[in-house]
């Protein structure tokens, strides 16, 4: 296994405070810098979220508009991807920033159960992002937190909503969703080829299951996500140094499963965006 491994940093989320680890982005300047040390480290997509003055998610354009600016400017060539996640922001709020074009945007196909709440993302609602998305030029990344989304996704690439080929990230370890057990991810993965077989994949572990998915994803041919949203923690007892130190893990473990780490350029090409300007 040679092909180039994208590793996606995703810097802040929604939930995790600062309280729970200082080294987490919560301010724009605060998230262009963390994101800056990560793209030396060897991050070439950044997942972002923007938060307010109380830390709580944000929607705001002009928030996301300068963190956009910030990293196209330190980070060239850097995948930028926004969060159109539900936590936090009322349903029609979560794509108010798309008409920015970022290059790619989160896209959950279905709803699901999380550990308190409903992740809201009714038929209707899923088609509206995907139009949007599909008008501004943004390619999707889908979520997948459970099996339908990927069905619901094959579906809509049918429909032309989605372009083909699609990038699937498998999310695994979410309470009330899909467990991090191997054999899901073996299983979804033949799915995915069965269905769209031109797609890409990732995959990411929430909490203790960052690296151990990340191993899995590297030996079964696919690409890694790790950040302090998914994991504020280094282990069970450290909290994580930052997310750079989070992605010098990964590249790191690339070299043991013999898979270089994708440049900005490559992993533009391989995910068929638009090349670096």
């Amino acid at each position: 296994m040679s092909d180039p491994c994208i590793i996606t940093v995703a810097i802040t989320g929604s939930v995790p405070r600062k309280r729970d680890n200082p080294a987490l982005p919560v301010t724009i300047a605060e998230q262009i810098e963390s994101t800056h040390e990560a793209f030396e480290a060897g991050a070439s997509l950044v997942h972002v979220h923007v938060r307010d003055e109380n830390e709580n998610s944000s929607s705001d354009p002009e928030k996301f508009a300068r963190l956009q600016e910030g990293v196209a400017q330190h980070c060239p060539g850097m995948i930028m991807q926004f969060s159109t996640g539900g936590r936090g922001r009322q349903m029609e709020q979560r794509g108010a920033m798309l008409y920015l074009k970022p290059d790619m945007a989160s896209l959950a196909t279905g709803s699901v159960n999380f550990p308190t709440i409903v992740y809201e993302n009714p038929p209707d609602f899923v088609r509206g992002l995907a139009k949007t998305m599909l008008d501004f030029g943004i390619k999707p990344e889908i979520e997948v937190f459970d099996l339908a989304m990927l069905y619901n996704t094959a579906d809509l690439v049918r429909e032309g909503l989605i372009v083909d080929p699609p990038h699937v990230q498998f999310v695994f370890g979410v309470k009330h969703a899909l467990p991090a057990r191997r054999e899901i991810l073996e299983f979804e993965v033949a799915q995915l080829k069965k269905l769209l077989p031109r797609a890409t994949w990732t995959a990411a572990g929430i909490g203790r299951h960052q690296l151990e998915v990340n191993r899995w994803s590297l030996e079964m041919g696919g690409h890694c996500r790790t950040g302090l949203e998914d994991n504020v923690r280094w282990d069970k007892q450290t909290l994580a140094p930052g997310n750079a130190a989070l992605v010098r893990r990964v590249a790191q473990l690339c070299g043991e499963y013999g898979r270089p780490v994708a440049t900005a350029a490559q992993a533009r090409a391989m995910l068929g965006l638009r090349p670096m300007s």
